[in-house]
């Protein structure tokens, strides 16, 4: 496919323009004396909880030397304190200091009220149309979506989902399909749970019955229409879970979200997520919630990235371990 002249200008002046309206040229971002890569790195680390630099540099693709410097400047400002991880020594756990918090505060707000005044300038129509070409963009343009997000998430992802439906291309093979469950699936993802949390977290057989008492309950209970499974492919092989389930007539409950360590980085954990949002809110609920573990990181960044908002958090003994357990909802 040949991209003409016009196209790449055209590209061009729309990045000139967004960045000018969100200040980035400014010396300063967010009137603050922090650049926009500053204010970003403290951004994933006031909200990923046991971020790692190697994690930043790799999600940020940030060159690791210049990521070092940051932080150190930020650690002689007394703005960012390290911790070992209580799994591996080696690891060094990011996260801001009161003084850091009281810092980057600020700028959290100042960066919401820059959006909601762009927004607030614009009538209901357009701000709807704004934000749908935004979601295209941002589809289109994933890693993982290899030119189009229907080429990911087949019957997933449709035209009404994103706007007018995007032109034909010719596009690689994409990286992952999302189906819903067959027969087979419920055992996969109780012996994958099961598998995967006690080799990484060291978690008992107590998660692995959870995990079966939840699914059992999905396939008795089924509820097509306000319900479903979502399971993702990679090469014929079964990588991703994720279940909607109704927790009442306006809220449904996320549950068992899982993507295999060797497919990590492809985009499947944010498009299972992705599809559980988009589900709901064809099904009419009002709001997600979720409840999840303080030291599942990953996890944790995906709901974040996805709008939820932590709303509670209570110690408990499960699966062999002293945990702090997380509710997150998320309003549609």
């Amino acid at each position: 496919m040949t991209i003409s002249a016009e196209q790449i200008a055209r590209v061009r002046a729309f990045n000139r323009d967004y960045t000018r309206r969100i200040g980035v040229l400014s010396n300063g971002h967010l009137d603050s004396p922090y650049s926009l890569t500053e204010v970003r790195v403290m951004y994933e680390i006031a909200h990923r909880e046991g971020v790692t630099a190697g994690e930043l540099a790799d999600e940020l693709d940030l060159d690791r030397g210049y990521l070092s410097r940051l932080l150190k400047g930020f650690e002689v400002k007394k703005l960012l304190a390290r911790a070992a991880s209580p799994e591996d020594g080696r690891r060094q756990h990011l996260r801001l200091t009161p003084a850091g918090a009281r810092v980057f505060e600020p700028l959290e707000l100042r960066s919401q009220a820059q959006v909601k005044e762009m927004l607030a300038a614009l009538d209901e129509e357009r701000r709807r149309a704004v934000l749908k070409a935004m979601e295209v963009i941002q589809s289109a343009l994933a890693p993982s979506a290899i030119g189009s997000p229907s080429a990911v998430m087949p019957n997933a992802v449709s035209a009404s989902t994103v706007g007018a439906p995007l032109p034909a291309a010719r596009v690689a093979e994409p990286p992952f399909t999302l189906r819903t469950h067959r027969a087979g699936d419920m055992g996969w993802v109780v012996q994958r749970h099961g598998e995967l949390y006690h080799q990484e977290y060291g978690w008992n057989e107590e998660f692995e019955a959870l995990v079966a008492v939840i699914t059992a309950e999905f396939i008795r209970n089924l509820d097509p229409a306000h319900e479903r499974c979502w399971i993702a492919e990679r090469d014929g092989r079964r990588v991703g879970s994720i279940f909607l389930v109704s927790k009442d007539a306006t809220t449904a409950k996320l549950r068992l979200l899982l993507v295999e360590p060797d497919t990590r980085g492809l985009g499947i954990g944010r498009a299972l997520v992705a599809e559980c949002v988009r589900f709901g809110r064809e099904a009419g609920y009002q709001k997600v919630v979720l409840w999840t573990q303080e030291n599942l990181a990953a996890a944790r960044h995906l709901y974040d990235a996805a709008g939820f908002k932590r709303i509670a958090r209570e110690p408990h003994r499960s699966f062999g371990y002293d945990l702090v357990a997380e509710t997150w909802e998320l309003d549609l």
